[in-house]
């Protein structure tokens, strides 16, 4: 019988909610999460079926302040479990828990998280999106669609633009509904 397992799964930076509940679906069926590692493959480990809830924190302070930041959400029971691009995964049994806990006490603190992910991961990419575009533009203008390397150009800009669309919809839909 195996007892680990990998799966790939792919989430954007605004999607830490559905990862939190993919990661809990798997606890749920016996599979508890170790690692991920790029190009979203998710490590898993045979363990006892149970109800736990996964939440992720995006936060580079607390990443520069580890030991303090760590231990504020121990100090709630949350048992810490690592970092991946940005992002600090916890867990906590829900037996262990009174009532609905996360680790945002308020729809505030989850803006202010959003605020963080934007720039510290939207920024640079919006940079980065907008210094791509005249050398697209010049590779389309000296050899039109057919070439490989401006198809390529082309489709990176538009997976970019999804991106940002996505999470400029996302953060817009949650400051609206907290009256923001």
């Amino acid at each position: 019988m195996r007892n680990k397992k990998r799966v790939f799964r792919y989430f954007t930076i605004m999607d830490y909610e559905n990862e939190g509940e993919f990661l809990r679906e798997q606890h749920k069926q016996g599979w508890k999460f170790t690692k991920v590692s790029f190009l979203g493959i998710y490590h898993f480990v045979k363990c006892n079926a149970e109800d736990v809830i996964y939440q992720l924190d995006y936060n580079q302070d607390g990443i520069s302040h580890k030991s303090e930041y760590v231990q504020m959400f121990e100090d709630c029971g949350w048992e810490y479990l690592l970092d991946f691009v940005g992002y600090s995964y916890f867990r906590k049994p829900v037996s262990e828990m009174k009532g609905k806990e996360e680790i945002f006490c308020d729809d505030e603190s989850r803006l202010e998280m959003m605020k963080r992910v934007f720039k510290g991961r939207m920024l640079p990419l919006i940079i980065f999106f907008f210094c791509s575009i005249p050398p697209t533009i010049h590779q389309y203008s000296l050899n039109g669609v057919t070439s490989p390397f401006t198809i390529m150009q082309i489709t990176i800009l538009i997976i970019y633009l999804m991106i940002f669309t996505k999470f400029v919809v996302k953060f817009k839909d949650f400051k609206e509904g907290i009256g923001k």
